[in-house]
């Protein structure tokens, strides 16, 4: 097998940490001595041992000479774990493969100086498109010490994500659906619109057997998410976080004692303050959020400059109907100079549907 074979064998075993890890990366080892396999792990959940820890711990046998692919660049400071490089040193490994350089400023290339001190030989690049693209939130994180938004939405082929009556159950197919599930898991928060919530009642959960449902995050301004809504109901069980710009205390205190979260904001442009929002999310910890909202949340969160990436699923459908909702409302960009402009896509077939992901290049300004 080539270096590329054994590393995409490490980014499988990265997947056991999805939505489980976060915020720090996923990442996948796998240990091979005279061309076979004899270790493989991955980093679990948040806190537990590194992904090379796992592979050497698992090793059927004596790694000493062996070689590590792993997917990300080994950390060589102590933090909730010591150093994987002190790992690998005192296992014997005698080459290392990195897929991604960390740009972690505790790592960004020391990890793989400190190996090379030691005599170990050290290749990296290999898969590191992949690689990258594994730990998208965390790259953005790590970076910036903001969350990564991605904005969500289903559209027919005449730009409708509902008709005119407010029906949307369902534009996308099946696959979709689940597609959307697997990243509910994978996301560290869903953030909606309270509107949303008066509209739909929605759960707002990850619904795929044994998986992580993300924090929960309600815009609601004015607190007028109503006490009997899904998201309150289960606040014991999923976290729920109510960002507010309103000071009744006590209307706040019967959502905390029913479980939720609530975060008083700034205004602006007399809404919830999303950039702001989105900084203290920053701060404890929360890489990615996904909004699930409806157009109205859409533009202010575009208008507020947070959102880094668009995923739209494309159905084979036309909807019709002037007063029929789109996918991004208020008022709009004035000109198509100003247009909010998107990169080049990544598309994917799910079924019939096609779903489109690029990044957003630039927020511009209506």
């Amino acid at each position: 097998m080539s270096d590329e074979q054994f590393m995409r064998a490490a980014l499988s075993c990265a997947q056991i940490g999805l939505g489980r890890v976060n915020p720090n990366p996923l990442v996948g080892a796998v240990v091979v001595h005279h061309g076979v396999i004899i270790g493989r792990g991955g980093h679990e959940y948040f806190g537990g041992p590194h992904a090379e820890r796992n592979a050497l711990a698992a090793c059927a046998d004596d790694p000493h000479g062996a070689t590590i692919y792993v997917t990300l660049e080994p950390c060589c400071h102590t933090g909730k774990t010591p150093p994987c490089t002190d790992a690998l040193i005192a296992a014997g490994i005698t080459r290392v493969v990195v897929g991604c350089l960390d740009p972690n400023p505790l790592v960004a290339g020391r990890g793989v100086a400190a190996l090379r001190a030691h005599g170990i030989a050290v290749a990296t690049g290999v898969l590191t498109q992949e690689c990258a693209a594994l730990n998208e939130p965390f790259l953005h994180f790590i970076t910036t010490g903001r969350p990564l938004v991605v904005m969500k939405y289903a559209m027919t082929l005449d730009g409708k994500i509902a008709t005119r009556t407010g029906a949307s159950r369902w534009v996308s197919g099946e696959q979709s659906r689940e597609r959307v599930q697997q990243d509910r898991h994978r996301w560290a928060a869903i953030m909606v619109g309270v509107g949303t919530v008066l509209a739909d009642d929605p759960h707002l959960t990850c619904r795929l057997p044994g998986s992580h449902s993300p924090l929960r995050i309600i815009c609601d301004t004015r607190l007028r998410t109503p006490m009997d809504a899904a998201v309150v109901r289960t606040a014991h069980h999923t976290p729920t976080l109510l960002a507010t710009c309103s000071t009744d205390t006590a209307r706040a205190e019967g959502y905390r004692q029913a479980g939720c979260e609530v975060m008083v904001l700034p205004t602006s442009e007399g809404h919830v303050d999303l950039r702001a929002l989105c900084t203290a999310l920053g701060a404890r910890g929360i890489d990615s959020v996904v909004l699930e909202g409806g157009a109205r949340l859409n533009w202010s969160a575009l208008h507020a400059g947070i959102v880094n990436k668009i995923q739209a699923y494309l159905a084979p459908k036309l909807f019709g109907g002037a007063d029929a909702p789109s996918p991004v409302a208020g008022i709009g960009v004035s000109d198509p100079s100003s247009a909010f402009q998107i990169g080049p896509p990544q598309l994917t077939r799910l079924g019939e549907d096609l779903l489109w992901e690029s990044e957003v290049l630039q927020c511009s300004q209506a």
